[in-house]
C-alpha cells in the first residue's frame, strides 16, 4: 500500500491520522488540552517566581538542573551544548512515567513531560463506581487515589508528579496509610518507595476473599 506514487501515499498517510484523531483523541481533547493547559500555566508561574531552579524542581523525578546544566536520569550519553537555540517544554497526556528528549538537529531541542496531573486525566469520577465511592468515604478521596494508585511501588515525588499534589501532601497521606497497616515503604537507591499491603490490596478492590480470610486467621492466631 506504501510503494505507490508518493502524493498518493502522504495522502493516505493523512486520513489514516486523521481517522486515528476522530477515533482516538478527538472525544477526549476538550479535558486533554484543559489539563495542559493547566500545566502550561503552572509551570510560567513557578518559572516566574523562582526563575529555572524552581521550574525545574519538580518539573520530573528524573529530571535535574545544576550549574546551568539539564540532565535526565539513564538519559544515556546523549549531549548538546544549546548555543543560545533554546529548549522547548512540552507537556503530554500520552506519557505519565517517562521524559523524552528530542536532541537530533535540525529540530528544536525538546523536553517532553507528563503533564502534572496527568494520573487523574483518565480516571472516571468516582461516583460512577460503588467501589471507588465507598472507598474515598472511608478514607478520603485523596487517600483513596493514592492507595488505588499504587498498583507499583512508587516514590512519594512520582506520586506527586502523577495526581499533580505537593510532595509534602503525598508524604503526609502515606504516613497515614502506613500507619494503619494499609502501605508499607522499603528504601530503594536514593528514595523510599511505597507498596499497598495486602489489606491495602483488599481496600483498593485488588484483593481476594482467600487472601483476606488468610490474613483473618493469621491475625487471630497471632491473638491467641
Amino acid at each position: 500500500m506504501l510503494d505507490g506514487e508518493p502524493a498518493g501515499v502522504v495522502a493516505l498517510l493523512a486520513g489514516l491520522v486523521a481517522d486515528a484523531w476522530e477515533a482516538l483523541v478527538e472525544p477526549y481533547w476538550p479535558r486533554t488540552r484543559a489539563l495542559l493547559e493547566a500545566d502550561i500555566a503552572f509551570q510560567a508561574r513557578r518559572l516566574a517566581d523562582g526563575g529555572l531552579d524552581r521550574l525545574f524542581a519538580e518539573l520530573h523525578p528524573s529530571v535535574r538542573w545544576h550549574d546551568g546544566v539539564l540532565t535526565r536520569e539513564h538519559g544515556g550519553a546523549d549531549h548538546r551544548d544549546l548555543h543560545g537555540e533554546g529548549l522547548v517544554l512540552m507537556p503530554s497526556a500520552f506519557k505519565w512515567d517517562q521524559v523524552v528528549i528530542v536532541l537530533d538537529p535540525p529540530w528544536q531541542p525538546t523536553l517532553i513531560y507528563p503533564a502534572r496531573g496527568v494520573g487523574n486525566l483518565w480516571q472516571e469520577d468516582a461516583g460512577a463506581d460503588a467501589h471507588a465511592a465507598a472507598l474515598a468515604r472511608l478514607v478520603g478521596r485523596t487517600r483513596a487515589r493514592l492507595l488505588t494508585g499504587l498498583a507499583q511501588p512508587a516514590a512519594t515525588a512520582w506520586l506527586a508528579h502523577r495526581y499533580g499534589l505537593a510532595p509534602a501532601t503525598v508524604s503526609e497521606h502515606l504516613a497515614v496509610l502506613r500507619d494503619t497497616g494499609l502501605v508499607t515503604a522499603a528504601r530503594h537507591r536514593h528514595e523510599v518507595r511505597y507498596r499497598r499491603t495486602e489489606l491495602g490490596d483488599l481496600l483498593a478492590g485488588s484483593g481476594t476473599p482467600q487472601r483476606a480470610s488468610a490474613r483473618t486467621r493469621e491475625a487471630t492466631a497471632r491473638a491467641k
